[in-house]
């Protein structure tokens, strides 16, 4: 059994701190809402009445908030976790905020002697519950261990990134992906049932190309990835096949912003003398010439 402080019993860690409880854990929670402290206690937590207390006896320190400035005051200000944290504690951020917060804060926590992971969560509340949530870890390899143990109560993926920070640099270069694909999710399917199709039939068709598996795990891999540039569907050919769709979506009076920034790069790609190539290309010439982008 493990001394735990938990910081932050919101919709995600409350049930994180429940599914360190159901292994037989002893966590202390802190929240600024008297509801969610409750609901931990009739969880079988406890309570402190600052973070500070309920970090008093604690081995290992959560925190799970929602910006930088929560987390750093979390720490830091009076009554926060620093007051009663030893070096032979672990701290283990959870929550996603920028990068640099993340460096300044394990920077502070080391002039005390108190080491730091970033762990930020994949996956969404109902993983949360489960306790099958993905962390993306950054840590020193001796911490990563330390916390492995305790991160395996609330998920079944650990992710070493690569050393401290990474974890955190991860989170925002993946969320990145998740929440600009949502809008581009939402502006086709808007297009798609304007044009008269069945949706279910356009989920269908675009589950089984690129379009619904992603370029990751499809054509990234099987082109750019691998140095080849040589053409299974040319920038021409998409840059052809876009405009078709964006004219047609201008008839039908479906907005596509996102589309018609792709227009631009693809463009890009062209007056650069690309368009024979693989459309994953674009990456190489982004690579190469980021203002492209």
């Amino acid at each position: 059994m493990t001394d735990i402080a938990f910081i932050g019993l919101g919709n995600m860690g409350l049930s994180m701190a429940g599914n360190l409880l159901k292994n037989g854990h002893n966590v202390v929670g802190f929240d600024i809402s008297n509801d969610a402290m409750k609901s931990h206690v009739a969880n079988g937590g406890s309570v402190g009445a600052t973070a500070a207390a309920a970090a008093a006896s604690a081995t290992i320190v959560i925190t799970m908030l929602p910006n930088g400035t929560v987390v750093h005051n979390s720490i830091f200000d009076q009554g926060g976790v620093h007051e009663t944290m030893t070096t032979d504690s672990l701290l283990i951020d959870m929550s996603t905020i920028h990068p640099n917060e993340t460096d300044e804060i394990r920077k502070k926590l080391a002039a005390r002697g108190i080491a730091m992971v970033d762990a930020p969560v994949g996956r969404t509340s109902v993983e949360a519950r489960t306790g099958t949530s993905l962390f993306m870890v950054g840590a020193e390899k001796h911490d990563l261990e330390t916390a492995r143990p305790i991160l395996e109560c609330m998920g079944d993926t650990i992710i070493d990134c690569g050393g401290a920070g990474t974890g955190s640099r991860m989170k925002i270069v993946n969320n990145l992906m998740t929440t600009s694909l949502n809008v581009l999710t939402a502006q086709v399917l808007t297009f798609s049932d304007a044009t008269g199709l069945d949706r279910d039939l356009a989920l269908k068709v675009m589950g089984g190309t690129a379009a619904g598996k992603g370029h990751m795990s499809t054509t990234y891999p099987a082109k750019v990835l691998k140095g080849d540039l040589e053409p299974a569907f040319m920038i021409d050919l998409a840059k052809k096949d876009l405009d078709i769709a964006l004219r047609l979506a201008g008839e039908l009076e479906v907005p596509l912003s996102l589309p018609a920034q792709a227009e631009e790069v693809y463009m890009a790609a062209q007056e650069a003398g690309r368009g024979g190539q693989d459309w994953t290309a674009i990456y190489d010439m982004l690579q190469k010439k980021p203002a492209f982008g």
